[in-house]
């Protein structure tokens, strides 16, 4: 090789090089810029390569595959929603629009005590099966106490008690990344605190954190609250309360005092923080209107006791009970979300149900329509009786993150509630630019570093080098939640892109079908 050539393959090899480095998959060019700070925007570019984001700047010196033009839009963090119940709907629509067409990159799944048992196993099936959202989840109480216990109504045993340990460690180190509870539900609500307390303590010595639905949200909610509090406190671990709020009339107004117990506990030196949805409306299953010793022991225990006379005056009276502490005269609030033995009841109130089948216009009569629905099989539920005012003086809590509690909605089955397609979209829809409830940046730091710091996701919530490529790109000015509770199945507007693990999955409004979500396995795991 002459000494000509040598350097003209020199400067190839070097030119080469050169340009390899200022290659990229994905610019995005000119975006204004919310990082995820709660920092103020700024105009700039990001260059993303290998699922990684490789640099943020102004007239980033890249080319790439995709240039995007961002101009007159917000560019953000993936969406992290820390409140998902998406177990069993993952396989059916891997896609999970709903998500991705509301911003979110990332779901926490396993909440309200309810998860797979094998959190280790789950999170390889998410990372063979791919969905289009990123996976992280808790380890439920409920399902641990289930595989134990069954849906007794009794305290466990030591031996119980050393086997229910043992799956919660299991849990962790497969990667769970914290315990959670759901004590309004059948056995979680059966157990004691220091139950709790024991198995958020194994948690707690793996870096888990513990999330609870808590025992009561209506009448009883500082009592509650104080008891999350307890365990954080005796197990020393950090807590997450699930959709705070107040339920029932007569509650409206009380969240100046329960905000406060959250502040006050906070000052005391212990890491509470809050999630909440953007709704006056909740949603679970009708048979919680049922009292709570009707439900042990499956469904055939169930309706063996709901068929004897004594058993329904019991439950009647206590569902009386609590109506006339809602101050209302019939269960208009309650409204079947999905029903399979009849599905002409999704949509319809008790109320409304109660009239159709030609009973008596009183709610005597709708409380056997509560206990039918619920001996042939239950039903889900919309319940209406929240506060727009402690709806907003809870979301002005600066340690409050936005979360959904919804699954991956399969389109047109059922009339749930919209939140499943809406919350992030109605945040910064309706309480950002119209009410100016919190600021933008607000919103999208609760949307992302706040709950990636939460939950450990290390490499998530933030717009930064080496971060993980999950970013967002929407209109400010017309994003907004389409979803109603009368039409729910209506798609969020306003996201033009959303990547996630920089893979362009919204492209141009439109989700193209990409599955690029991953497990994401917490602070104990050996993946």
């Amino acid at each position: 090789m002459g000494r000509y050539t040598g350097i003209m393959l020199f400067l190839l090899i070097f030119s080469s090089l050169s340009q390899a480095q200022n290659n990229c998959d994905v610019l995005i060019k000119n975006g204004k810029i919310i990082d995820g700070t709660g920092n103020s925007w700024y105009y700039g570019d990001i260059a993303v390569r290998q699922g990684k984001i490789l640099a943020t700047g102004r007239n980033l010196p890249y080319t790439a595959a995709k240039t995007i033009h961002a101009e007159g839009l917000i560019v953000a963090p993936g969406f992290i929603d820390v409140h998902t119940h998406i177990e069993g709907d993952d396989a059916k629509n891997p896609t999970a629009d709903n998500f991705i067409y509301d911003g979110v990159t990332t779901v926490i799944a396993g909440n309200c005590g309810s998860s797979n048992v094998d959190i280790g196993g789950y999170l390889k099936w998410v990372d063979s099966f791919r969905l289009s959202v990123n996976v992280a989840s808790l380890i439920g109480h409920n399902e641990v106490r289930k595989m134990v216990m069954g849906r007794a109504n009794r305290d466990a045993t030591p031996d119980e008690m050393k086997q229910m340990e043992g799956l919660v460690e299991a849990a962790m180190k497969g990667g769970a990344v914290g315990l959670s509870t759901g004590l309004i539900y059948i056995p979680g609500t059966y157990t004691k605190t220091p139950e709790i307390v024991a198995l958020a303590k194994v948690a707690s010595k793996y870096n888990g954190i513990y999330a609870s639905h808590m025992r009561n949200e209506g009448d009883k909610v500082a009592e509650a609250i104080h008891e999350a509090i307890t365990i954080g406190r005796e197990a020393d671990i950090p807590v997450q309360i699930s959709h705070f709020k107040l339920s029932g009339q007569q509650n409206w107004g009380r969240s100046r005092k329960t905000v406060a117990m959250i502040e006050k506990a906070r000052a005391e030196g212990l890491d509470v923080t809050i999630d909440q949805y953007p709704y006056t409306a909740s949603s679970t299953s009708i048979s919680t209107l049922l009292p709570d010793e009707i439900l042990a022991d499956g469904q055939d225990s169930i309706k063996a006791r709901l068929q004897r006379p004594e058993v329904r005056k019991y439950a009647t009276d206590r569902m009386l009970k609590r109506l006339k502490q809602r101050k209302l005269k019939h269960f208009s609030y309650a409204v079947v979300a999905y029903y399979r033995p009849d599905t002409s009841y999704n949509g319809k109130s008790i109320e409304e149900i109660n009239l159709m089948k030609g009973r008596k216009h009183k709610a005597r009569e709708e409380a056997q329509t509560i206990m039918d629905i619920t001996m042939n099989g239950g039903a889900s539920g919309v319940f209406h009786g929240m506060g727009e005012e402690d709806v907003k003086r809870i979301m002005r809590y600066p340690f409050n993150m936005f979360a959904s509690d919804a699954s991956i909605r399969i389109f047109n089955e059922g009339v749930p509630h919209p939140r499943g397609y809406g919350t992030n979209a109605r945040v910064l829809g309706k309480y950002v630019r119209e009410e100016k409830v919190i600021s933008l940046e607000e919103a999208v730091r609760r949307m992302t570093s706040l709950p990636a710091q939460k939950f450990q996701l290390k490499d998530r919530g933030l717009l930064k080098e080496g971060m993980a490529a999950d970013i967002v790109i929407f209109d400010e000015k017309t994003v907004t939640d389409k979803a109603t509770f009368q039409h729910p199945h209506q798609y969020a507007k306003g996201f033009h892109y959303v990547l996630v693990n920089g893979v362009v999955t919204i492209d141009n409004e439109k989700h193209n079908g990409v599955r690029a979500g991953k497990a994401l396995y917490g602070p104990a795991a050996k993946n």
